[in-house]
């Protein structure tokens, strides 16, 4: 039997048994069992290249499963608190960020101005409104509301670059969007929760303008130099960044899980289908805006991915920054492995669909 076969079948009978624990009374087997399966999902994806991509979300679905069944592991070792490793483990990811990229970058605005300019307004303007509309409706206390908005004012990450690469949508319009959205991130993403989260809780502007900045402003700046000084010299480097920034975003969700647990546990199922629908419907109005000012169909695929894929890592890090990331930072961990299953579905979708332009 394919190995990637054997681990298929260890899933389901994993997830058999889960279910089979639930309805006899187990109820400590449900977490191992629980676990058990999406280990073995991450590892039985690895074989079927449809499926390969989801590989890394079911390592992260993993790592949440085990922070929320066992926080006391993933909260402090000893005398530390490991939430405090969480703006460092941003800063990384963002410094890795700033390696792949460069002026080149910047220079699409001028190249492709028109659709550059929808896409960081509609960055701007469709998440933020649909994270308040939401959380308006949502009835969840006004700290897990505020983390909604949060999660819709971040800008996008780049995360949104690989889907478009993979959706063959314009990936130089992508990596301009989020290279220019990042930049405005210190001034928009304050006055944006000021204006929409400020009735739910109190937001400080200019302290989140420069734990912004510290956090993505900086270290981009320092990565984007690193890139002009040593560009093709350090192949290492650009082999190791993916797997540390993918460590840092698993990091970031499992604290914010197991600080966060007993919400979750009250709230959760709500608060999941919540994030997906602000995701979705991100993905939605961004595509038919830009369809809306005629733009290429390349062009619209980008739009929509570059609005409804947000920069998780930002919010959990501006969370944790705010001392709420046990109620604010819910949303952001949920949304980043949500954003990844149907980022994945949509470049699928969208793959087999090649642009007419």
């Amino acid at each position: 039997m394919h190995i990637s076969k054997f681990f298929l079948y260890s899933a389901l009978v994993a997830v058999v048994a889960c279910g089979g624990a639930a309805l006899t009374g187990n109820l400590p087997f449900i977490p191992p069992l629980l676990i058990l399966f999406f280990i073995f999902l991450s590892i039985a994806f690895q074989g079927y290249p449809t499926l390969k991509g989801f590989s890394y979300t079911m390592v992260i679905l993993t790592c949440f499963a085990a922070a929320v069944s066992y926080p006391q592991y993933f909260t402090r070792w000893g005398n530390f608190d490991l939430s405090t490793l969480i703006t460092p483990s941003i800063q990384l990811i963002m410094f890795g960020m700033g390696t792949t990229m460069s002026l080149r970058d910047f220079a699409g605005l001028l190249k492709m101005p028109t659709p550059v300019l929808i896409g960081v307004t509609c960055q701007f303007a469709i998440m933020p409104v649909l994270g308040y509309t939401i959380a308006q409706l949502s009835g969840l206390p006004n700290e897990i509301a505020a983390g909604i908005v949060l999660i819709g004012c971040v800008p996008s990450g780049m995360a949104s670059n690989v889907i478009a690469y993979l959706a063959k949508a314009n990936v130089a319009l992508s990596v301009t969007i989020t290279s220019i959205a990042t930049m405005l991130g210190p001034l928009f993403t304050p006055l944006l929760m000021k204006t929409l989260a400020g009735e739910f809780i109190e937001i400080n502007t200019l302290k989140m303008m420069w734990d912004i900045l510290k956090m993505v402003i900086l270290p981009v700046g320092i990565g984007l130099l690193f890139n002009q000084l040593f560009h093709g010299k350090t192949p290492w480097l650009a082999a190791v960044m993916p797997y540390v920034s993918m460590f840092g975003i698993a990091f970031s969700i499992v604290v914010i899980a197991a600080a966060g647990r007993d919400n979750l546990l009250t709230v959760g199922p709500l608060l999941v289908m919540l994030v997906l629908t602000h995701n979705v419907l991100g993905y939605t109005v961004g595509y038919w805006t830009a369809r809306l000012f005629r733009l290429k169909e390349r062009d619209c695929r980008t739009i929509a991915i570059e609005v409804g894929m947000q920069n998780g890592g930002l919010a959990s890090g501006l969370s944790k920054e705010m001392g709420r990331i046990a109620t604010l930072g819910l949303a952001a961990a949920i949304f980043g492995p949500l954003m990844n299953v149907t980022g994945s579905i949509l470049a699928s979708w969208w793959h087999r669909k090649t642009p007419k332009d």
